[in-house]
């Protein structure tokens, strides 16, 4: 069976402000119909990284192609086959909502239905209105709506979200995957690990401008971090057991004639998995520099909050 193509291929990726490394020899490939999300904290490099892509943001150094061109020379017909949704945008809101998504569609060639769109990230009967007067999280869908009204090959999508309620949410999980179903490639970034597991086939952690995992949800991170537990509380107070098997520990809790309460096995979720990672590189970075005397405590400070 013949591998997909990569819709995304980024070799040594780097951009730099001074001295400064915001991103620092990023690697990493989305095959086509794939959802990749890239995770990571405040000030990991994300934003950078995703705006090169784009095209929005020059490079300091490495390669990258995006639907199999340079996006630094990327033409209109290039952005056609793109969706952007940012983190924020610069619409002033002064049209109506469908004023705005009509205006969009027309730049493509294939646009998706307008009502069709509406009702797909919940602004149904909300047509009429103006972007300015909406509220925070039905603004945010408008974003959403404009990114996906042209049909895009490719779909960015930076923290699309935020501001959501939990129903708003799982509509648009729906959403998301009825695209890929259509093949659309998406890179995703998000806070909300649960819905980087929900959706993602894979993903990135990327810390200080550096990717330092990156795989499955069954792949990244280590073994250990991957292990259940087993939980419960006796006369002896509460416990936690890691274990390949925690059937089997179970079992014999129930064999000794122990009365457990609050009896549970918890398999680590992605977000436990990533804030090990998380954690355990934050800790070796710290160990390195403390015994290198070339090190700035300052600016690996600078660097962890950035």
């Amino acid at each position: 069976m013949t591998e997909p193509e990569n819709v995304v291929s980024v070799r040594d990726l780097r951009k730099s402000y001074g001295d400064t490394a915001v991103v620092d020899g990023l690697t990493f490939d989305i095959r086509a119909g794939e959802t990749f999300a890239l995770l990571g904290p405040n000030g990991a490099g994300k934003s950078t990284a995703i705006e090169i892509l784009e095209g929005y943001r020059s490079r300091s150094g490495g390669e990258v192609s995006v639907l199999g061109t340079d996006p630094q020379h990327g033409g209109v017909d290039w952005r056609a086959r793109l969706g952007i949704v940012l983190q924020e945008t610069g619409e002033t809101g002064n049209v109506t909502v469908r004023e705005q998504l009509d205006q969009f569609s027309r730049y493509y060639a294939r646009p998706r239905d307008v009502d069709e769109v509406m009702s797909a990230v919940g602004l149904e009967g909300k047509g009429r209105m103006l972007i300015r007067k909406l509220s925070g999280g039905q603004r945010r869908r408008v974003d959403v709506a404009l990114g996906i009204v042209g049909r895009p090959e490719l779909l960015f999508l930076d923290e699309p979200t935020t501001g959501f309620d939990p129903e708003a949410r799982r509509n648009f999980w729906d959403l998301i995957l009825r695209l890929k179903a259509e093949g659309t490639t998406i890179l995703l970034t998000t806070h909300y690990l649960d819905e980087a597991a929900h959706l993602s086939d894979r993903v990135g952690v990327l810390l200080r401008g550096r990717l330092i995992d990156s795989g499955t949800l069954d792949e990244i991170g280590d073994a250990e971090a991957r292990v259940p537990v087993v939980r419960w509380t006796d006369a002896d107070g509460r416990h936690d057991v890691r274990s390949e098997t925690p059937g089997a520990v179970v079992a014999a809790l129930m064999e000794s004639g122990r009365e457990p309460e609050n009896l549970e096995i918890v398999r680590p979720s992605l977000e436990d998995v990533y804030l090990a990672l998380v954690t355990d590189r934050d800790a070796a970075d710290a160990a390195e520099a403390a015994h290198d005397p070339g090190a700035d405590p300052a600016r690996l400070a600078t660097e962890a909050t950035r």
